[in-house]
């Protein structure tokens, strides 16, 4: 072989090594990342030819697949529109949301479960089935949550929480989407959807109950006066400073009543403070207490944790650190940097409701395989003990006290004793304040704890917690109650 013949040889097997390489690199290293990447061709051809599975609530789905005679056999559907979209998601040629991602396998059929299944249809020539995931949700409660939303007008979302489990009974924020356009075979069409939603200046794909943290305004001193309870210093029946004016050591500023008067006689007990939901009150308790009890407290009904996972991405609810006096007394009535999602306004509802025990919200009741047997079931977790029994008591006496008598009046239930507390939470100069309820009822054996935020008063003139939300909250309440009858 002469010299030209063996540098072509050599050059050739070179590139041949090279090219052995590339495939095994390709194949082993990168197979994973080629496979979930956007836009993979033959990894949606397979994604659309399998049937994936339902979504349910009450046995019905909320989202499917219908088959078709398109280049894509299967299409996702979504026959409730708005209703569910920010629980479900979308599963789209682009991208998979809410549950639709969180649940991927099981509802693809990929999950290690269902191997067995996959394995059987494999050899009798069956193309695979994805499982269901059937929810914890009531669908009178999530409807009845809807169009309190709606009738107020406006952005805000509703959280219902079974207290004695932390099943999520209800989870709406308004406004929503319908998800039905993203799940188009086209591209085109799904690209201009998504272009419509994410331009919106509402924001209608923002899951405002769980993924947004707001100022709590007033319903923390729900907190605050679980922290004072706590602390043996205080109690329901005990006189606390009632004056029209706090002053705030450290500054030249005042914490001041919404009403700019004394609350009640200027020497109120605790549970008159609460009733009125006096700043005064508060903002001294806070003083007393000083903010690592506040934080404690705040911990203990969840805020600051990062593991509270529902199956949709969720926010981290905070108080802040190393405040100074002035902040710890704003902060004690829900201001300052405290900020919390509406989920977690629910939990610290539910946690009174259930005797001071915090249980882990979850959305996903059951997995099912694609012959409906279970893979599995959620079994209820407690999280944390937030105060003890006697302090819940307590509490729970002092929020019917506010339904029966103070700023709730508007969430009475003829026949049910609810417990409850109004927010109005200022959001900075020339923004209007955010109007808050959180509740539960039946008091003396809780089936349901509600929290309703309304983003900036919806735009409404009369903006308070009393008057936007406890009737939404009301109305989440009896469309449980009656359902459970």
């Amino acid at each position: 072989m002469n010299r030209p013949l063996r540098r072509m040889s050599a050059a050739l097997m070179v590139l041949f090594a090279l090219l052995l390489l590339n495939a095994n690199w390709l194949q082993t290293v990168q197979a994973g990342s080629l496979n979930q990447r956007p836009g993979n061709a033959r990894v949606l051809l397979q994604q659309y030819s399998n049937e994936r599975g339902p979504i349910l609530v009450a046995g019905d789905s909320i989202a499917r697949s219908v088959e078709t005679k398109g280049e894509f056999k299967y299409l996702r559907e979504y026959p409730d529109k708005a209703l569910y979209a920010q629980l479900t998601g979308y599963f789209s040629l682009f991208d998979k949301t809410g549950l639709e991602r969180s649940e991927n396998s099981v509802l693809a059929g990929t999950d290690d479960r269902l191997f067995i299944r996959r394995a059987i249809d494999l050899l009798t020539g069956k193309d695979r089935q994805g499982g269901a995931v059937q929810l914890t949700v009531d669908p009178a409660a999530q409807r009845a949550a809807t169009k309190g939303l709606r009738d107020v007008g406006g952005k805000g979302a509703v959280v219902a929480l079974d207290p004695r489990t932390g099943a999520i009974l209800a989870m709406q924020s308004a406004p929503s989407y319908d998800p039905n356009p993203l799940a188009a075979h086209s591209s085109r069409a799904v690209q201009e959807a998504y272009d419509t939603l994410n331009e919106d200046p509402d924001k209608p794909l923002r899951n405002r109950a769980a993924a947004e943290i707001y100022p709590p305004g007033s319903t923390f001193k729900l907190v605050t006066a679980a922290a004072a309870l706590s602390s043996g210093r205080y109690t329901a029946d005990g006189v606390v400073p009632g004056q029209a004016v706090l002053d705030l050591p450290q500054t030249t500023a005042d914490l001041r009543n919404e009403n700019r008067r004394a609350c009640a006689d200027g020497t109120p007990t605790l549970t008159e403070a609460l009733r009125y939901s006096c700043n005064t009150s508060f903002g001294a308790i806070g003083l007393d207490l000083g903010d690592d009890a506040l934080r404690e407290q705040a911990g203990k009904f969840g805020f600051g944790r990062d593991d509270i996972e529902v199956g949709i991405p969720s926010a981290t609810s905070r108080f802040p650190a190393e405040l100074n006096a002035p902040q710890t007394a704003q902060s004690a009535i829900g201001q300052y940097d405290v900020a919390a999602t509406p989920l977690q306004m629910a939990m610290v509802a539910a946690a009174i409701a259930n005797g001071g025990k915090v249980m882990q919200p979850y959305l996903v009741d059951r997995l099912l395989a694609p012959d409906l047997s279970q893979l599995d079931r959620a079994e209820p977790e407690e999280l944390d003990t937030a105060v003890t029994p006697q302090v819940a008591t307590a509490l729970t006496s002092m929020m019917v006290d506010v339904v029966e008598n103070g700023t709730g009046r508007n969430a009475q239930i003829d026949g049910v004793s609810v417990a409850g507390k109004t927010g109005t939470a200022q959001v900075g100069e020339g923004r209007d304040p955010h109007a808050w309820f959180v509740s539960f009822a039946p008091a003396e054996d809780p089936e349901v704890a509600v929290a309703v935020l309304v983003e900036n008063g919806a735009g409404n003139t009369e903006i308070s917690g009393g008057q936007l939300a406890a009737p939404i909250a009301r109305s989440v309440m009896q469309a449980v109650l009656g359902s459970a009858s």
